[in-house]
């Protein structure tokens, strides 16, 4: 038998395209989600394939997998702030339990674990670009709290792992990221915007329009995990594109790509929203050998058909509604 790894959240965007490309490198991939805000239609493909087995569960509860594994990556999380801040309790346990969970599977199953950290644990940074070694500007208390605390929570408890038991340990620090089985509903900027032209909707912009972010398309965030999971090199690495645009231009690319008529309209900005994101990726060059390939004209149009492609009445879904009394 070849490899075998232990993909969670593969049902979620960036899961399901690792999914794909573990199957692709000829390994046997186990897919674990519990579909809160993951969609089976997004691995619908893999279920014919016997290189491909799905666990219905939720990592947050104690995790068991048979048999041999040899990696683990753990990207089970709510990742847009309209989903966790929704269930903001789901979202601290999964970076937590969660993380606890799937790395004491990786300490019994003697496999190498890495871990879906982000650029959120910069939180609103008074350093530009971010490199790795800069620890942050997070408001723990504030409402993008629970997820940045998470996340850092995460990264201390898999350095713990590392240190104590001497766990092979991966930790990528992934920022903002695009492309095909995105959510329209799920809040963030590319899938908003776009959502709102084909919707003939204009273009919301938070603030001023004058913040910045970086966005990398998903195929060069796969290809960049899976080096960083394949190498040596066990602390924290920055995954994506330097390319940085204000949001107010990034709207106007989208109505230009749309050839839609909508204006721009401007709301107050959210508590503890990043002015400026965008990550000094010299160590990711250095270490993996890794940049970003595809360009964000071409990204975004690659990522504007999919969307284009969905059934009308994704158009107008609501986001999920959460139980989150846990």
């Amino acid at each position: 038998m070849g490899k075998r790894v232990l993909v969670t959240g593969a049902a979620g965007f960036l899961g399901s395209h690792l999914c794909d490309r573990f199957i692709k490198e000829g390994m046997q991939v186990v897919g674990m989600d519990n579909l809160i805000t993951g969609d089976l239609r997004n691995i619908d493909h893999l279920f014919r394939l016997k290189e491909f087995e799905f666990y219905h569960c939720d990592v947050s509860n104690f995790i068991h997998v048979p048999g041999k594994l040899d990696y683990i990556l753990h990207f089970a999380s709510p990742a847009s702030p309209i989903d966790y801040l929704k269930i903001p309790i789901q979202t601290l346990k999964v970076g937590s339990l969660g993380t606890h969970n799937c790395l004491g599977l990786a300490k019994a199953k003697r496999a190498r674990i890495l871990v879906a950290s982000t650029s959120e644990i910069y939180g609103d940074p008074l350093v530009h670009p971010q490199q790795e070694s800069y620890w942050g500007n997070v408001n723990p208390i504030g409402p993008r709290g629970v997820y940045d605390e998470a996340k850092r929570f995460q990264e201390a408890m898999t350095m713990a792992y590392h240190n104590f038991h001497g766990l092979e340990t991966r930790i990528v620090r992934i920022f903002n990221t695009y492309g095909p089985r995105m959510r329209l509903n799920d809040g963030r900027a590319l899938p908003a915007f776009i959502g709102q032209a084909l919707r003939g909707e204009d273009l919301t912009v938070f603030g001023d329009g004058s913040q910045t972010r970086s966005f990398c398309y998903v195929d060069d965030l796969i290809e960049g995990i899976y080096r960083l999971l394949m190498s040596d090199y066990h602390l924290p690495v920055n995954i994506g594109n330097p390319d940085q645009i204000t949001l107010k231009e990034f709207a106007e690319e989208i109505i230009a790509l749309t050839g839609t008529r909508q204006k721009i309209v401007y709301k107050p900005l959210p508590q503890d929203d990043p002015k400026q994101r965008q990550p000094d990726i010299s160590l990711a060059q250095k270490v993996l050998g890794w940049e970003p390939k595809v360009n964000r004209a071409e990204g975004v149009r690659i990522t504007y058909e999919y969307f284009k492609s969905l059934p009308e009445e994704e158009l107008y879904k609501q986001p999920k509604e959460f139980e989150s009394r846990r």
